[in-house]
């Protein structure tokens, strides 16, 4: 069994995943990358840090979450971290109501809220285990505010959100389970958006600290969850006030 810390990054080929990943390495955590489909970045990036195993899962299906969570555990003997960063949206304008169809929210939902739920409890024995086991879920402020880029997926961070609390207090003591809610990061899969752009002068408008977020910006976030000892069941804000003012 490794002594190091190991930690599990679902969604980690690119954007704030891969940008959580990185920031754990360099703290000296071995690190699960994970994604659906970007297999290539995926093995790239666990091929650029020092401890690292890639792993092709698409957690919206349970067999292939419980097979992500044994694959980590067979390598490396343990797991400390759970990281659920993995997500997906629609972009929808929220008065469009037809466009949000049932098939949205069946995906968005089986993604963000089922992907997440079933990853965690697969991981819960050997969190436990871990006797410093912890859980980071990435939600969004759209989880708390009337915002976000489809209203199924506000729903689905709220969602989120809530069962971040109701876990906390499930499988407290041993596992802490926290989440951090980041308002509009700027990402390889926002900057092609028109629709993002338009966002993204208005937060750097009026925001207190005047611009949008980074990844690094959430990966800290995170990093401070984990080391965060007496924080469980808190979903931390990560908007540079953008939530103050809107």
């Amino acid at each position: 069994m490794s002594s190091t810390r190991v930690a599990l990054v679902t969604g980690s080929s690119a954007g704030i995943g891969e940008t959580v990943a990185r920031r754990l390495a360099a703290e000296g955590i071995s690190v699960v990358v994970n994604s659906a489909r970007s297999t290539e970045a995926g093995e790239k990036v666990a091929a650029s840090l020092p401890d690292a195993l890639y792993v092709q899962a698409d957690i919206s299906d349970p067999e292939q979450s419980r097979q992500l969570v044994a694959a980590a555990v067979e390598h490396y003997g343990r797991l400390d971290i759970l990281v659920n960063n993995a997500g997906v949206t629609r972009a929808i304008p929220h008065g469009d109501l037809d466009a949000a169809t049932p098939e949205v929210w069946q995906e968005i939902f089986g993604l963000n809220v089922f992907g997440t739920w079933q990853t965690t409890v697969a991981a819960m024995p050997a969190l436990r285990e871990s006797g410093e086991g912890v859980v980071v879920n990435v939600s969004s402020v759209a989880g708390s505010r009337p915002t976000g880029s489809s209203i199924p997926y506000a729903v689905s961070k709220a969602a989120l959100e809530h069962m971040t609390r109701l876990l906390a207090v499930a499988v407290g003591p041993e596992v802490r389970v926290n989440a951090v809610a980041p308002g509009l990061v700027e990402t390889g899969w926002t900057q092609g958006s028109d629709f993002f752009a338009a966002i993204a002068q208005k937060v750097a408008e009026v925001a207190p600290l005047r611009r949008v977020g980074q990844p690094d910006d959430v990966a800290e976030a995170v990093l401070s969850m984990i080391r965060s000892t007496y924080t469980t069941g808190n979903v931390l804000m990560v908007d540079g006030g953008g939530t103050l003012v809107r």
